[in-house]
């Protein structure tokens, strides 16, 4: 594997996963922008591009298959920086959220072809290797995203982000045009009914998680939007079990290995990007860190992103699967829990040591379950079985982000003092504080806490499952 196409690949890696984490730190300057958006708002800014990058990840892996995935990268990457221009000039709220959606089209056309490109024509002990230094780049690129997008809001203005995405998605093709290998392409078709019934399902679920906290869990807007949920959701399973080419069979889910490693990585994202919704508000909110300031002391988490997908693949080599994932899950649980008894008053080093244990659990975690879930997979289908193994992370970022969202949000406007009831965001809240901010400060502090620990809670129970479902052979 030449040195220019690893270059190439983490370029693009970096910045369709970077910009996730990067947003991230943006969020104070969002929520005290001209654009005035709610917090419910603020969170489909953030998830608004994970969901469609999720949903869209298997049929985009299927489409590289058959029409070649060098040239979908090309595609796809090129669509990123059209979407994060609209961004970057966007009027309002609504035009900035369909930006973010437009560049997640883009965002999912590249990231299963970026590890498609790498394994091909690796053999089983080579391609676990390069599973598992893709992994790193993945895990790597969410918290190295939070320097480079710390230093473009550095400027004070959130739309610079944006901007700055722009000539380094042109760089990207450029790289990729240069270094990336053509290889065979697949036999196969695309099912846009498929992934039309996962994306508006996938939607509809975030919509009834995020708007929970202003209408309500019982209000009718988000029983329907869970309503149409499980329409959506149960007519994507049915019809892939009547398709000829489906986007995904729901049998294949029948695996234990496939099962289990689905399950795995959903969770380990879900957690870590719980902390990632968290680091940037908590850094300046409450320590009083500059934008820039916040991504420099989160690079902790990119040394245990680095390192410790080493250790789970050694882990896995010796003990077995079950002992890798179970420890990666096991230190990324303590991670949040630590994290969960966070205060006005919490120092960064206490801070930064949680926030390191739940990047080490992931990366331990990580690369186990993705070999096991691409070792049950066809080598023919590669894109589609990449895919598949990304649509899970993506998953567990967007509904990571939404659960820890809405019950911060939730928590949060419950506990603030009745001088500032109704306030909709920390940083509105913050502005008009007054002699009241260590309140506000506090309830923000608590409603985090809680929202953590029951992140943490629910790893810890689907995380026995998953154990328990995955075969206990070593990788």
């Amino acid at each position: 594997m030449s040195g220019a196409l690893i270059a190439a690949m983490g370029l693009c890696v970096a910045l369709v996963v970077g910009m996730v984490s990067a947003l991230n730190l943006g969020i104070p300057l969002l929520s005290a922008s001209d654009l005035h958006p709610s917090a419910e708002a603020v969170v489909w800014v953030v998830d608004g591009y994970v969901a469609v990058f999720a949903c869209l990840l298997i049929p985009a892996g299927a489409l590289a298959d058959r029409l070649g995935r060098k040239g979908t990268l090309l595609g796809g990457m090129t669509v990123f920086g059209l979407g994060a221009a609209l961004c970057a000039a966007a009027p309002s709220t609504g035009v900035l959220i369909a930006g973010r959606m437009l560049s997640g089209v883009g965002a999912a056309a590249v990231l299963p072809s970026t590890l498609a490109l790498l394994i091909a024509g690796a053999d089983g002990h080579r391609r676990a290797r390069r599973i598992a230094a893709w992994s790193s780049m993945t895990g790597l690129a969410a918290v190295l995203g939070n320097v480079g997008g710390g230093a473009a809001l550095q400027t004070g203005s959130w739309r610079v982000l944006f901007a700055a995405a722009v000539p380094a998605a042109a760089l990207a093709v450029a790289a990729a045009a240069l270094a990336a290998p053509r290889v065979d392409r697949h036999a196969g078709g695309v099912d846009l009914v498929g992934a039309g019934l996962l994306t508006t399902g996938v939607l509809a679920l975030l919509f009834a998680v995020i708007a929970a906290p202003r209408h309500g869990w019982l209000s009718l807007p988000v029983l329907a939007g869970a309503g149409a949920a499980v329409a959506l959701l149960a007519g994507w399973v049915r019809h892939g079990l009547r398709a000829r080419s489906p986007l995904l069979d729901p049998r294949v889910l029948a695996a234990p290995a496939v099962r289990a490693s689905a399950l795995g990585m959903a969770l380990t994202f879900v957690g870590m990007f719980a902390v990632f919704y968290l680091n940037g508000q908590f850094l300046q909110y409450v320590r009083g860190c500059s934008p820039l300031g916040a991504g420099l002391r989160l690079l902790p988490m990119a040394a245990a992103l680095y390192l410790a997908p080493r250790g789970g693949v050694a882990l896995a080599r010796r003990y077995g699967r079950r002992i890798g994932v179970g420890a990666g899950l096991l230190v990324l649980v303590a991670g949040l829990a630590a994290l969960a008894t966070i205060g006005p008053h919490t120092s960064y080093p206490r801070y930064v040591l949680g926030a390191v244990l739940a990047a080490t659990g992931c990366g331990l975690a990580g690369p186990v379950l993705s070999e096991a879930m691409v070792a049950a997979l066809p080598t023919a289908a590669a894109g589609t079985g990449s895919g598949l193994q990304s649509l899970t992370r993506e998953l567990g970022s967007a509904i990571g982000v939404a659960v820890t969202g809405s019950a911060i949000t939730a928590g949060f406007t419950a506990r603030l003092p009745a001088t500032l009831a109704g306030t909709p965001t920390v940083a509105a809240a913050l502005a008009a504080a007054g002699t009241d901010r260590p309140a506000v400060l506090a309830a923000f502090t608590a409603a985090a806490g809680s929202a953590l620990g029951f992140v943490a809670l629910g790893i810890a129970v689907l995380g026995a499952l998953t154990v328990a479902w995955l075969p206990p052979a070593r990788s």
